[in-house]
């Protein structure tokens, strides 16, 4: 991302920065909002770069880039925000409905993005890749078939 086209300053989830060009500060922005502090998963606490040079992020799965009018508003899923623009509003909202909340999958918690601004969401955030490998990792120690312990990695994507 460069910094000097997106207004100086980007707000990301914690520990998504990797790295950075000369020009670039790393520092901690706090959210403002109760609901982000108690529910957001990350809390009050987000990173934030600053400068005017390149920074690279991580995220998982597809990254996808939504400009946000004045006013409009994006709800996702709190694990999947990646980073947005200094002049986004966040915030946290309970999920609507008994149904959705106990089937949906995604928890009881969604953020609230409203513009004007830039936001990027992920598809796959870290936490819940690595949940889904360990869940599909064998449990008894190893694995009954010969082979490496590649072996059993390419068997979790494999039909049995």
């Amino acid at each position: 991302m460069d910094l000097s086209e997106l207004g100086g300053k980007i707000i990301c989830q914690k520990d998504a920065f990797l790295a950075a060009a000369k020009g670039v500060s790393v520092g901690i922005e706090f959210q403002r909002k109760i609901g982000a502090g108690f529910f957001g998963g990350e809390g009050f606490i987000m990173q934030k770069l600053e400068g005017d040079g390149m920074t690279f992020v991580h995220a998982g799965g597809t990254i996808h880039k939504k400009e946000l009018a004045a006013g409009e508003i994006l709800r996702v899923d709190t694990g999947c925000l990646v980073a947005m623009t200094s002049g986004v509003d966040y915030n946290i909202e309970t999920v609507k409905g008994v149904k959705t909340a106990l089937f949906g999958g995604e928890g009881l918690f969604f953020a609230t993005l409203k513009g004007p601004g830039t936001v990027w969401v992920q598809s796959l955030p870290f936490s819940r890749l690595a949940s889904r490998v360990f869940a599909a990792a064998p449990q008894n120690g190893g694995s009954s078939e010969e082979g490496s312990v590649a072996r059993g990695l390419f068997n979790l994507f494999n039909d049995k």
